[in-house]
């Protein structure tokens, strides 16, 4: 079983190889267990890191594998610098990453021409998301002179992207202090100026009440959540929907600005959250715009694909299902 799982990785790697780049510092999903033939182990490349994810029911059924692979990762890449382990099932410890070999993990990498900080044992995940690269790449080409506001920003790539396209004012908000320091890492090593005032943590519902209640408006704001979250304020349930959300935000957004709607949520299927999209339009005030796919190496290859998704995704490309609405407002 090992060797036949192996060849899986090995099938998917060679597929990604034309991603890297000769001074190894992209970041890209290597094996998409989920898609791709396995779905107790996931891999992923953070410059001369990788990232081993066991998501495993029982963890240690994944040893003699995981061994096999940290081979193969060091035989086909032999810059790499360190192994990390992140156990889905283990104690808190194992959960942020255990060190499997090396010593030096990748605290910055590259993409788009924009460098992103790192904190790969912050979190049960690397601390970037490789899902919503194209989100990066649209608010590059689309954010400049553009004022945005990062909802639920985490370690800040999505408000970090539209500052290096040249956004007038980026306003980062998370629930997490700490996650917004990893932003402001991001800034410093792109040599952006860091206003502490536009590193705002707090509640999600409190703050976006108070953004309205002072005038605030945004020509894009970003709303990717997490599937679920709770606070004394209210609680976030992608299983339930993102209408809420989306209409707690859009007085923050100006006549004909931009919501980016991002539902990670694996058991709600494409045509469900199109379904609740459509129904938010229906007042001619929100327009979907567009779909922003996920990239190739997050969803696997064509002839590499071998698992069919949770829940059907389609029209989108995969379970992050990322949606560009376009506000209008009578008012204005």
């Amino acid at each position: 079983m090992t060797e036949q799982i192996l060849s899986l990785v090995a099938r998917a790697i060679e597929a990604r190889l034309p991603l890297l780049d000769e001074r190894h510092e992209t970041a890209v999903r290597l094996f998409n267990g989920f898609l791709e033939g396995y779905p107790q182990l996931v891999v992923e490349l953070f410059g001369e890191t990788a990232v081993l994810y066991n998501y495993a029911d029982e963890p240690s059924e994944l040893n003699d594998l995981l061994a096999a692979v940290q081979t193969l990762l060091r035989g086909q890449f032999p810059w790499l610098q360190a192994i990390l382990l992140k156990t889905r099932n283990g104690a808190e410890e194992e959960k942020r990453g255990i060190l499997l070999w090396g010593s030096q993990l990748t605290t910055k990498i590259w993409e788009h021409g924009v460098r992103y900080a790192l904190d790969l044992t912050m979190n049960q995940d690397a601390s970037f998301y490789l899902d919503t690269r194209n989100v990066r790449r649209w608010a590059l080409d689309h954010l400049a002179g553009k004022e945005v506001l990062n909802t639920f920003a985490y370690t800040g790539s999505l408000g970090v992207a539209a500052q290096a396209a040249g956004a007038s004012r980026v306003l980062q908000t998370d629930l997490n202090k700490r996650f917004l320091n990893v932003a402001k890492t991001s800034y410093t090593l792109n040599g952006f100026p860091i206003d502490k005032k536009l590193f705002q943590a707090g509640d999600f519902w409190r703050h976006m009440s108070q953004m309205k209640r002072a005038s605030e408006r945004f020509d894009c704001v970003f709303l990717d959540p997490p599937f679920f979250s709770q606070t004394v304020a209210g609680t976030v349930d992608l299983n339930q929907g993102m209408a809420r959300l989306v209409n707690k935000i859009r007085p923050l957004v100006k006549h004909n600005g931009r919501i980016i709607a991002i539902n990670n949520a694996l058991f709600v299927s494409g045509a469900d959250y199109l379904a609740e999209l459509e129904t938010l339009c229906a007042d001619g005030y929100v327009e979907i715009e567009q779909f922003i796919p996920v990239p190739e190496d997050c969803t696997g290859y064509p002839h590499t694909q071998m698992t069919p998704p949770i829940s059907d995704p389609a029209p989108f490309n995969h379970s992050t299902k990322i949606a560009l609405l376009k506000i209008h407002h009578k008012s204005d």
